[in-house]
């Protein structure tokens, strides 16, 4: 099989983190809680210094740019809206902002789990934590035709 022909490892990483997010409830909840939980992993790093919350955001930029350059803009763009909401927070706020929506999104997560009737994909593979926020990109970037 050529590389024309065969699947693209995006497209095998989507399909395999689909397959535990079919329940529309569940792929709603996602929708929400999973940027929401990215937000608050940036709180947590924007805690220990703005630089660390950056080279976070860095570090999973340069994954999603190995995987899909589009992806990687989409994701570009949502943690540099994030990156400056926390930065316009006042100080005292980022810490309970981000542990208070960081155990909700989590408990959103695993109600929508329950919904679907499947353990959350990132038990059989830690990469799904960072393919979460792509799956939610690629549900929006299909909406809005955008190639990924």
């Amino acid at each position: 099989m050529d590389s024309t022909t065969s699947p693209r490892r995006i497209d095998e990483l989507l399909a395999r983190y689909g397959e535990h997010h079919r329940h529309p409830m569940n792929e709603l909840i996602h929708c929400i809680c999973v940027p929401a939980i990215v937000f608050a992993v940036l709180g947590l790093c924007w805690l220990i210094s703005p630089a660390v919350a950056l080279l976070v955001a860095a570090g999973a930029l340069a994954y999603y740019l190995r995987l899909s350059p589009p992806f990687a803009v989409g994701m570009l763009a949502m943690s540099a809206l994030m990156l400056v909401v926390l930065a316009r927070l006042p100080a005292g706020a980022v810490l309970p902002v981000s542990v208070v929506v960081f155990v909700l999104a989590w408990i959103g997560q695993f109600v929508g789990h329950r919904i679907e009737g499947r353990k959350p994909s990132f038990f059989q593979d830690l990469r799904f934590l960072l393919i979460g926020p792509l799956f939610v990109l690629a549900f929006l970037y299909r909406r809005w035709h955008i190639p990924y």
